[in-house]
């Protein structure tokens, strides 16, 4: 499919069936996960796939900044095709005046409806997927290629493709969230600080002794949970990832003695609400298995845990403030 001056076109093709690679653009919970580039988040991922159908996605960058997506579904045929419009009217200002920086005050939407058709081909078990987007005017396209939509389309469809590696996540993952009464730099000093960390990490009864944290892209930290019957659960985890003040990935290993090891990928992330008074965090673990996941909540109670533990650092917040 040739690009022109009015559309842009990007294809790729994965090593998974057409019907898997369907699913994950009509699949909101998938679509969450992959869609925008890393380390954009996706906190609103709202889909009615069928002609007709609206949709809206909230794509959040690490400066907490929103990108609110919304269409129509203009036309489905599983698994080979979806068409869809795409408008950013809700887009930051700063974002329509790089589509056009002598726009009127009253010109909220420069870069117009856009126009977007997805094919699915299948190849000998793989599938080649190309979208293609049409612009209203061939200046808008300039514009948006200037702005990196080749790159950002690449970095999703790379985030696509690990997803589709690795499977869907929902049955091996655990999701905890609350929201604090403090601003992100706070929060976030309490969970990088491991002055601060040792006063509230783990469930009530626990204490923790922190060995080694270094947080960075590769930095270790190694701590021992201290349970209120007095086993001990040595714990080593590496950061992979690190977004001041919005994100934290790191890789955990960890157990207690002659016990099940507790490996999964955690990613914490700090959204500011309120103007910025207020703060979301969010626990995302993913792990190996559902079977492992399963057993971690059995075994050793981390759903409950995890929220004992968020409680405890709500109570140690107000303590750093006042300090």
């Amino acid at each position: 499919m040739a690009e022109s001056d009015n559309d842009f076109v990007i294809s790729r093709v994965f090593d998974a069936p057409r019907e898997l690679v369907f699913k994950a653009w009509t699949d909101p919970k998938q679509m969450a996960q992959w869609w925008g580039p890393k380390p954009f988040t996706n906190p609103v991922c709202e889909m009615d796939v069928r002609p007709g159908g609206a949709y809206r996605i909230v794509m959040r960058s690490p400066d907490g900044t929103d990108y609110p997506l919304t269409g129509v579904f203009r036309q489905i045929v599983a698994p080979r095709q979806i068409v869809m419009t795409m408008d950013c009217s809700e887009h930051p200002a700063a974002w329509h005046d790089m589509v056009n920086p002598h726009r009127a005050s009253s010109d909220t939407n420069p870069a117009g409806e856009l126009l977007t058709t997805v094919t699915f081909e299948e190849q000998n078990g793989k599938t080649k997927l190309t979208v293609r987007t049409q612009f209203a005017t061939a200046a808008i396209g300039d514009a948006m290629k200037k702005m990196g939509m080749n790159e950002g389309w690449s970095l999703s469809l790379d985030r696509l493709d690990e997803l589709l590696t690795t499977g869907n996540t929902t049955d091996r993952e655990i999701v905890i969230s609350r929201i604090f009464d403090a601003p992100c730099e706070l929060v976030w000093k309490a969970m990088t600080d491991p002055n601060h960390v040792i006063h509230w990490w783990g469930p009530r009864g626990f204490t923790t002794t922190i060995e080694q944290m270094d947080v960075r892209p590769g930095g270790v930290w190694k701590h021992v949970m201290h349970g209120p019957d007095g086993t001990d659960y040595p714990n080593h985890s590496v950061f992979t990832e690190i977004t001041k003040p919005r994100r934290i990935v790191f890789t955990h290993g960890g157990a207690k003695k002659d016990g099940p090891e507790a490996r999964f990928e955690a990613t914490w992330t700090f959204d500011a609400l309120g103007a910025g008074s207020k703060t979301r965090v969010t626990i995302r673990m993913v792990f190996p298995t559902a079977a492992e996941r399963d057993t971690i909540v059995r075994d050793y109670g981390a759903i409950e845990g995890g929220k004992q533990t968020l409680e405890r650092l709500a109570e140690h917040l107000p303590t750093m403030e006042s300090a």
